[in-house]
Order: C-alpha cells, then sequence, then structure tokens
C-alpha cells in the first residue's frame, strides 16, 4: 500500500514567500468602551455603518447569512441589507433557494458584517420572517431591469446545465416581458431578521479585541455587556 506522508509544507499554500499560518495583521486604529456605545444597539448600528461607508468600505452594507437547514447542517452566504429600521435588518432573495428553504425550516439566522478598513465587526442573531407583497413589490421595481429580469430567469441554487442555458433563459424572459412592467415572482421577495443580539466587535493589539454584547430582554430593554475576546 502506498503511503504518503503530510508535512506543513508539502499542503500549506504560499504565497509571497510566506505561508497562510504567516499572514497575520495587528489591530490598531482603536478601542471601544463602553462609554463609547449608544444604549440603543438600532441606534448604535447606523453609526457604525456610516463611519463604515465614509472609511471607503467596499459595500458596507454586504453581510454574511448563516443559516441551519432542517437537518443541522449549517450555510452561509454573502447577502446585502436593503433595508435597516426599527423592525430589523432587511434583505431580499429566492424563496426557493437553499436559504430560502434553509429558512423556512429553521427561522434563526445570523448576520456578519466586516469592515475591514476599521477593523470592526457587527454580529447580529435572530429570527427572520417574510416581508408583505407590498413592500417586496415596491423595493423588486426599484432594481436595474436587468436584476428584475435576473430574478425571474433563475432557478437559485438548483444545477443548471450551462452558461448558454442561463443566458438563453434571458432572453426568453427579455423577450416575454418587452414593452411591459415586469411581474414580481412568486417566489422572489423580501425578508426581515428581527434581532435579539447585536455584538459589536473592534480589533485591538494582541488579539485582546473589544467585544460588545446587547442582548433584548422581556421588557423591550438591551442588556448591554463586555465579552472575553
Amino acid at each position: 500500500m502506498l503511503r504518503i506522508r503530510s508535512t506543513p509544507s508539502s499542503h500549506m499554500k504560499r504565497f509571497s514567500g510566506m505561508t497562510i499560518a504567516d499572514l497575520r495583521q495587528e489591530y490598531t486604529l482603536a478601542g471601544l468602551r463602553r462609554l463609547d456605545l449608544n444604549p440603543d444597539p438600532f441606534k448604535q448600528f447606523p453609526k457604525w455603518f456610516d463611519e463604515s461607508a465614509s472609511a471607503g468600505v467596499t459595500e458596507p452594507n454586504a453581510m454574511t447569512l448563516s443559516t441551519v437547514d432542517a437537518s443541522g447542517q449549517p450555510s452561509g452566504r454573502t447577502v446585502l441589507l436593503k433595508v435597516f429600521d426599527a423592525r430589523g435588518f432587511g434583505f431580499f432573495s429566492n424563496y426557493e433557494s437553499r436559504k430560502g428553504n434553509d429558512m423556512a425550516a429553521n427561522p434563526r439566522v445570523c448576520l456578519t458584517f466586516l469592515w475591514q478598513q476599521l477593523e470592526r465587526q457587527v454580529i447580529v442573531r435572530g429570527e427572520v420572517s417574510k416581508l408583505g407583497r407590498e413592500e417586496s413589490t415596491k423595493y423588486f421595481h426599484s432594481r436595474p431591469l436587468g436584476s428584475q429580469l435576473g430574478a425571474w430567469v433563475s432557478q437559485q441554487s438548483s444545477i443548471v446545465p450551462s452558461r448558454e442555458f442561463l443566458e438563453g433563459k434571458l432572453t426568453e424572459v427579455t423577450e416575454r416581458y418587452q414593452g411591459e412592467t415586469i411581474p414580481l415572482p412568486e417566489h422572489w421577495g423580501g425578508y426581515m431578521v428581527t434581532p435579539s443580539e447585536f455584538e459589536f466587535w473592534q480589533g485591538r493589539r494582541n488579539r485582546l479585541h473589544d467585544r460588545f454584547l446587547y442582548s433584548r430582554q422581556f421588557d423591550g430593554i438591551w442588556k448591554l455587556e463586555r465579552l472575553a475576546p
């Protein structure tokens, strides 16, 4: 039987003379104190969001959506925040996608915003529900024409034979709705995540990061606690 002995150098990819394990950055930009935080996380989040946008973060509304399916298998993907108000965090997607099926089976989700230029993260845990058709329709018609057509073309997460297959479907849909208002597909619309927890994370030296957790209490008040890094 042929035996292959694995060594660190045999499987560790090297970049510019360094291994992946050598890649390291010290976080030095800022610290975070309890006094810096608004008692209401719904007011603290837009403050950090605006600062990330002002700092030139590419797509500061990009967030990792983590879901768990009925068997307990987690999945993650990047989606775009499109609504933020007193209800929570809203985004739009295909209801029949993997994430749509996951959320139908288990509405508990997690959102993660990474704003690397500011050495910050925000993590939101909560439950997701669908937005109403009226709100979904209003947003759908605010999208570029190509994005509206794309929602009809893609059976998201399904297996397709080729790129040409998708392009052909796009041609069909474009011709079908030529000169017409494109209707909102039944399989497409919005979701709203109602938070139960917010975590604000600021990178610090020696990996002794500042972490503060807001937990929703039964009386609607938010409890704020510092977490170990």
